[in-house]
C-alpha cells in the first residue's frame, strides 16, 4: 500500500516557509528556495552569536586603550597593571567606566600605574 506523508510533510513545508516569512520574492513563497535561504540565514544566525562576542571584545578593548593613553599608559600595560594589582573588573565593566564614570576609571588607572 502506498503511504502519503499526509501532515508530516505539510508541518515540515509550514515551518520552513514560516521561518521563512519577511524574505523577498520567492524565497518567502516558494518551499524549495525557501528552504535554502532559511538553512543559510539559520548558519549565518548560528556563526554569527559567536563572532557577537568576539566584536563585543575588540570594542571594548579600543574603549580602554582609548581612555588609557591620557594616563601615559598603553592596553597591554593597563591590564598586566592591573592583574598585579589584583583588580577583578573585567574588559566589559572597565570599558563602561572608561565611557561613563571617567574619573573613577582615572583612579583604577593609577592603581595599574603602581
Amino acid at each position: 500500500m502506498r503511504v502519503k506523508r499526509g501532515f508530516k510533510a505539510r508541518h515540515r513545508r509550514k515551518k520552513v516557509l514560516k521561518l521563512a516569512k519577511g524574505f523577498r520574492g520567492g524565497h518567502s513563497k516558494l518551499f524549495r528556495t525557501a528552504a535554502d535561504t532559511v538553512d543559510r540565514a539559520l548558519n549565518y544566525a548560528y556563526r554569527d552569536r559567536k563572532v557577537r562576542k568576539r566584536e563585543f571584545r575588540s570594542l571594548w578593548i579600543a574603549r580602554i586603550n582609548a581612555a588609557v593613553r591620557p594616563h601615559a599608559l598603553s592596553y597591554s600595560r593597563f591590564i598586566s597593571g592591573l592583574k598585579k594589582s589584583g583588580v577583578g573588573l573585567d574588559r566589559k565593566v572597565l570599558a563602561e567606566l572608561a565611557v561613563h564614570d571617567p574619573q573613577g576609571f582615572a583612579q583604577i588607572a593609577q592603581m595599574a600605574k603602581v
